[in-house]
């Protein structure tokens, strides 16, 4: 809703030095919306006067319409003598009032004017346009053609109203009362402490029985209809310039005057109405649902096709118009350009059900103004005033004559009262405001307060929000002022802090980003596509997914049962930007169902839901395993002067899964596996546990059928944890390592084992075999060639032996290698490389 201050202040005494910013801050203090305050006529600097076109000669020569114009402009110009202006429009002529900026102006955007050569003629000045001079469109797209009355050489910026201050609030659902000038000033009102000029208080006949005939058939749909008839308008009468200006400035193009006075009324009492040309009805006006397959062309020009849940307005040929929504063609006003204008009409101000109103305008796509203040709740009590209002306009503008008939169908209803403790607002805000308080704010709300302790609060007919206590509490706390509720934080148990899990997960995020890796967020959602060009078979639990009732997107209608396809897609989307050097990580949860989760219940909403009810809604759920993955491709290290790079590779994803399991305390054993989306040939299974027989996840590089088919880098590498299962195998707190003051002792071998044997089988029977003075192990070397036989391989490891409480000796270092050697020739047929 767009407020121009200038007409807010017709309303509201605002204070003679309030700026649209102070008005602003005082709005969004009681609970508005106030998005921007836009300055109209910023930069504009005269003289800008009213000119009247003296004569118009034609330029030839040029691809465009140009004239040349004597402009009289008054004294405006210094010597009364006429102005020579230069002008490509041509929608006006000889005798017309025109608006013209003379040299030394400045119109909106710092354009200033000087007198130049153009189009071979001296141009001494423009005539200006509504573009031009920030007005908006006009409907005429052409230069603006004052009323004739206007005098010679005076101020077009006051005439205009050029200069103002217009708020932009954005009204919400429940605050429908505000998209009208006089909800927002009840608002500005009630801000600065001011009385209202409530522009609804009109006398208003009442109703007889020589009025326009109508006929309300579904009186659920429609409870009260007001018909009013004004008739001999001037066929030439338009728009006055006041009107028009206030119509642009809200965001609205004036059209015609009838049309115009309609509009206007709806933004200042919030009541749409529609103006029927009243030698275009035929017979009755009626409300009812509309036939199944009915059809009505709308002022729009769009032929619909009507619903039976549609509410309608019909003459005895059918529908004229959407109920609430926007009228028909064939009893549309005529332009006064037209050859046969609109000399009588009839008024309509109705009050419609919001929710027809709102379903109508969604099913047939279609939002007007009007359904946008219907959606959101009209004053029905407005709809007499409103009529009498556009009738009082039109005869005093159009020069028409009101019929004495008054036609006022209403259904029979009740104010809405609400019963509230007068401390129930006290309560809701814990703060203590008091009755006195309580009362004068709601009546300033528009409600009618009975009662002491229990009051009964009578709701005004403009706010159809109101219909519970909590509601009446929300409106005299927002009064008060949400900045004045205190702050109070609630007081944390002592001896508590971070779960285990938790302080897992952030160990875990910060080793990963230490290790070069980028956290990324994906999206939770997979389709069918991606698992098959994952490579998954038909029987990977993987594929079992659960499906979502109104998926964002119909291609990923799933709950992801794995991390990869989101940091893949998040890989090949930065790689394709120009990043080629990628390592991302992600830790989150999957969803992987059983198939057995039952059906879950319908929780209460009007008591807290039973131990049971949770359980059975839990029950009802998938298991949501907590995992994490890592992603990467391009360099793992960057060459330069400091030596060469290397690429990232299988192995940098299995040291990866060691961080994570490092990070748990979780020492994991690595062993070649066969798992999509993997290289049979590249992927490791990753195990822990004491016996490390617990499958933890999988790492290594990807199937080139899965590289193409995601459009991914060539040999990237992945992997993925289970990292809930990490956590289970924790043995509790990570204790830290022991620091030894005493010198290490280094011994390397080499072993020489078959092919088929794992590096990790090797590891292990060496770890086993040294005993507890092995402080680390690495494999540093791997040979293969005619020096150590066909099928057999070269291992080499450092080993570093320690003692807490000595420094070792060459001996006692020897024997723990040996033992280690010979461990490692029992459990895998090792033997020493040149022994």
């Amino acid at each position: 809703m767009r407020v121009p201050l200038s007409w807010l202040r017709e309303y509201v005494d605002l204070p003679a030095g309030e700026s649209g910013r102070d008005v602003q801050a005082k709005l969004i203090s009681v609970g508005l919306e106030v998005e921007t305050v836009d300055q109209l006529g910023a930069g504009l600097k005269g003289p800008l006067v009213v000119g009247k076109v003296l004569t118009i000669e034609q330029l030839e020569g040029f691809k465009k319409p140009i004239r040349f114009c004597t402009v009289d402009v008054g004294s405006a110009n210094g010597t009364g003598a006429p102005q020579e202006i230069v002008c490509g429009a041509t929608n006006f002529a000889v005798g017309d009032k025109v608006v013209v900026i003379l040299p030394g102006g400045v119109l909106p955007g710092n354009f200033e004017i000087s007198a130049r050569k153009t189009y071979g003629r001296k141009s001494h000045g423009m005539i200006c346009s509504g573009a031009e001079l920030g007005m908006g469109d006009d409907g005429s797209h052409g230069i603006i053609v004052l009323p004739p009355e206007h005098e010679v050489g005076s101020d077009a910026i006051e005439l205009l109203e050029l200069v103002d201050e217009v708020l932009d609030i954005a009204v919400s659902a429940d605050r429908g009362y505000c998209l009208s000038m006089r909800g927002v000033a009840r608002e500005a009102a009630i801000a600065y402490g001011l009385p209202l000029r409530d522009p609804a208080l009109l006398d208003v006949p009442g109703p007889n029985s020589y009025g326009y005939q109508v006929k309300v058939s579904d009186p659920a749909g429609c409870d009260r209809f007001t018909a009013r008839t004004v008739t001999g308008l001037d066929q030439e009468a338009r728009s006055p310039i006041w009107l028009q200006r206030r119509l642009q400035k809200a965001g609205m193009r004036p059209i015609s005057l009838a049309v115009d006075v309609t509009n206007y009324v709806m933004l200042e009492l919030g009541q749409p109405l529609h103006a029927y040309d009243r030698s275009r009805v035929q017979g009755a006006i009626g409300v009812r649902r509309a036939q199944a397959g009915e059809k009505l062309i709308t002022l729009d020009g769009a032929k619909r096709v009507l619903d039976a849940e549609d509410l309608v307005i019909t003459d005895d040929r059918g529908p004229i118009g959407l109920a609430g929504v926007m009228g028909g063609a064939n009893t549309e006003i005529a332009d006064h350009e037209e050859a046969e204008g609109t000399t009588d009409v009839v008024i309509e101000a109705a009050h419609f059900d919001p929710v027809a109103i709102a379903r109508t305008a969604r099913r047939h796509k279609l939002s007007s103004e009007a359904s946008k203040r219907f959606e959101r709740g009209v004053d029905p009590q407005a709809a007499s005033a409103a009529a009498q209002r556009t009738v009082d306009l039109l005869v005093l503008l159009a020069g028409g004559t009101a019929e004495a008939g008054v036609t006022e169908i209403v259904a029979p209803s009740v104010p809405h009262t609400i019963s509230i403790p007068a401390d129930h607002p006290d309560r809701v805000a814990g703060m203590e405001y008091g009755r006195e308080t309580v009362v004068r704010r709601l009546q300033q709300v528009g409600c009618h307060v009975d009662g002491s302790d229990d009051l009964v609060v009578t709701v005004p007919s403009w706010r159809p929000d109101l219909t519970d206590p909590n509601d009446l509490a929300e409106e005299v706390i927002r009064l008060e002022g949400y900045e004045n509720l205190p702050s109070t934080l609630p007081g944390l148990p002592s001896g508590r802090g971070l779960t285990e899990s938790q302080k897992l997960r952030r160990r875990v995020g910060r080793a990963l980003a230490g290790a070069g890796y980028v956290e990324v967020q994906a999206y939770p959602f997979i389709g069918d596509a991606v698992l098959d060009q994952l490579g998954l078979d038909a029987d990977d639990p993987r594929r079992t997914t659960v499906k979502l009732a109104n998926p964002l997107s119909d291609a990923e209608p799933a709950l992801r049962t794995t991390l990869l396809p989101g940091l893949l897609g998040a890989l090949r989307r930065n790689d394709g930007r120009g990043s080629h050097d990628l390592a991302l990580f992600e830790t989150g949860l999957v969803f992987r169902p059983t198939g057995d989760e039952s059906v879950p219940p319908r929780l209460p909403v009007d008591r807290r839901p039973t131990d049971a009810e949770l359980a059975a809604l839990d029950a009802a759920l998938p298991r949501q395993p907590r995992r994490v993955a890592v992603v990467l491709t391009g360099a793992r290290e960057q060459a330069g002067w400091w030596g060469d790079g290397h690429p990232a590779t299988w192995a940098d994803a299995v040291e990866a899964g060691r961080t994570v399991a490092r990070e748990a305390g979780v020492e994991l054993t690595v062993r070649k596996d066969q798992h999509a989306p993997w290289h049979p040939g590249r992927c490791a299974a990753l195990y822990g546990g004491a016996d490390g027989d617990v499958l933890i996840g999988h790492a290594g590089e990807l199937h080139p059928r899965v590289i193409k088919a995601l459009h991914l880098p060539e040999r990237t590498c992945a992997m993925e944890l289970d990292l809930d299962g990490l956590e289970r195998l924790a043995s509790g707190p990570v204790v830290a390592p022991s620091v030894s003051a005493f010198p290490v002792a280094t011994q390397d071998v080499a072993l020489v084992v078959d092919d088929s044997v794992p590096a990790a089988d090797v590891e292990s029977a060496l770890r086993s075999g040294a005993g507890e003075l092995l402080e680390s192990l690495r494999l540093f070397d791997v040979f293969t060639g005619e020096q150590i036989g066909a099928g057999k391989k070269s291992l080499a490891y450092a080993l570093r032996f320690r003692a807490p409480d000595r420094t070792l000796t060459a001996e006692e270092a020897s024997a723990a290698r040996d033992a280690a050697v010979t461990a490692a020739g029992e459990r895998t047929g090792a033997a020493l490389r040149g022994a």
